[in-house]
């Protein structure tokens, strides 16, 4: 394929350099004449393992070369890539000018008719935040164009996933290839670049694809930080911290896997809310500062806090809440959250109902009792004996539990508010219906 990539950085770099030795004919831009001039030397403008030899070849083969002229990029490729920087306001915001100033310059181009014979399709390649795409540079680019992106000019999101040191590497072996498409055509043009690269590709809506990102991010800055902060915690208190992580990370079951890493309500039982406090006390003692560690708790319950925000917004004082007890198939109500919840509700003066099929007042014993006791005493006149009595009480009813005969029981569409804590199996499908909310999706 013909392929142009505006941004000559890190990230524009070895794309460009990656895609020609792949066989595409590429044309690097960027408005810094050193870097063009760099580039058609057969040198590397950036420092990175593997990309200066990589430069020389194909730039020697004639696979690569590189301008400033955006018109005359656009007149010789069919697909452009936006590797653009998106840096930090001084407020930390995101700061879009030099995309929007690249996606301006494309749209002309493409207005003045410098591509014929097909659609061009417009990559954004640049790290940015869910929406800007669809509501900020799509606007800009059908604008210049004078025409409709997914119908006159294909437009999709392609984030990359490179580390600088080992981003060539990264590129030929990547953890995953995902396409934010606005129409099937343009994904197609995206996924004919990375023909017979491994890993697994992702079609997806462009926001999704926006957002995925900075989720990987994310992740990654909490990991470092998790694993430092609990290095220095463990330090103070004489144990091994790398013997320690050898082990943790062995668990391929629960800590290095999918588990704990979906959306849904918050957490509680008898072990994570009190290792986390005994944990923290520790690093206080020792006066270490854990400032991730330590705010975990109140994430968790500002995550709570939502639920009862959704009900509040819904103006509605009958309440119904489905679910109890701190795992699914127990009666063990120890910190549980939806206790909790149902404990601010009620001291809001909601009129609560509540069902769960395994919790009976007069079978709680020892310290489930005395929990219960000192929360909620009033638990016993909250207690529904069937779904079907909080149902024909609640206005709003709050789903925190996969009880099959809760969810068979589920109105649809009679005016009832579903507050999802858990994400129904159905949950995509009531999205379109009105009055059901999900927690955190």
């Amino acid at each position: 394929m013909k392929v142009s990539v505006f941004g000559l950085g890190y990230v524009g770099c070895v794309s460009a350099a990656c895609l020609a030795s792949m066989g595409h004919e590429v044309i690097g831009v960027d408005v810094n004449q050193v870097k063009v001039d760099l580039v058609n030397d057969g040198k590397a403008p950036v420092v990175e393992e593997r990309i200066g030899e990589l430069i020389a070849e194909v730039v020697r083969t004639g696979a690569l070369r590189a301008t400033d002229d955006v018109r005359e990029a656009i007149t010789g490729s069919e697909v452009s890539l936006i590797c653009v920087g998106t840096p930090s306001e001084p407020n930390g915001s995101l700061c879009t000018t030099y995309l929007e100033r690249v996606t301006e310059q494309i749209g002309a181009a493409l207005a003045e008719g410098a591509r014929k014979g097909g659609r061009h399709t417009v990559v954004f390649r640049s790290t940015m935040l869910p929406g800007t795409c669809l509501n900020l540079l799509v606007p800009i680019l059908e604008k210049a164009v004078g025409g409709t992106a997914g119908v006159d000019v294909g437009v999709a999101v392609n984030p990359e996933f490179l580390r600088e040191g080992t981003s060539v590497r990264d590129f030929f072996d990547p953890p995953k290839t995902v396409i934010g498409e606005l129409d099937p055509a343009s994904g197609d043009a995206v996924l004919a670049l990375y023909d017979g690269l491994p890993g697994e590709a992702f079609r997806v809506p462009v926001p999704t694809a926006e957002a995925i990102k900075y989720a990987d991010n994310a992740f990654h800055g909490l990991k470092i930080g998790f694993a430092n902060e609990l290095g220095a915690v463990y330090r103070a208190l004489g144990v091994d911290s790398h013997q320690v992580m050898d082990v943790f990370l062995a668990d391929r079951k629960l800590n290095i896997s999918p588990a704990y890493l979906r959306p849904g309500f918050a957490f509680g039982g008898s072990c994570l809310p009190k290792d986390l406090r005994s944990l923290v006390h520790a690093a206080q003692r020792a006066d270490v500062s854990v400032p991730i560690l330590s705010h975990v708790l109140p994430s968790n319950s500002d995550h709570l806090q939502r639920a009862v925000e959704l009900v509040e917004r819904t103006g509605k004082r009958r309440a119904g809440l489905f679910g109890l007890s701190f795992k699914p198939g127990t009666d063990d109500l120890r910190e549980s959250p939806l206790v909790e919840l149902a404990e601010r509700l009620f001291g809001k003066g909601y009129d609560l109902k509540i069902y769960d099929a395994n919790v009976s007042l007069s079978r709680l014993l020892g310290a489930n009792r005395e929990y219960i006791e000192t929360r909620l005493p009033h638990l016993a006149q909250l207690l529904a004996d069937s779904v079907e009595e909080v149902l024909e009480h609640a206005e709003v009813c709050l789903v925190g539990t996969r009880d099959p005969a809760v969810l068979a029981a589920l109105p649809h569409g009679d005016g009832t508010v579903i507050v999802d804590l858990i994400h129904l199996p159905d949950a995509e499908a009531r999205r379109a219906e009105p009055g059901y909310v999900g927690l955190a999706w």
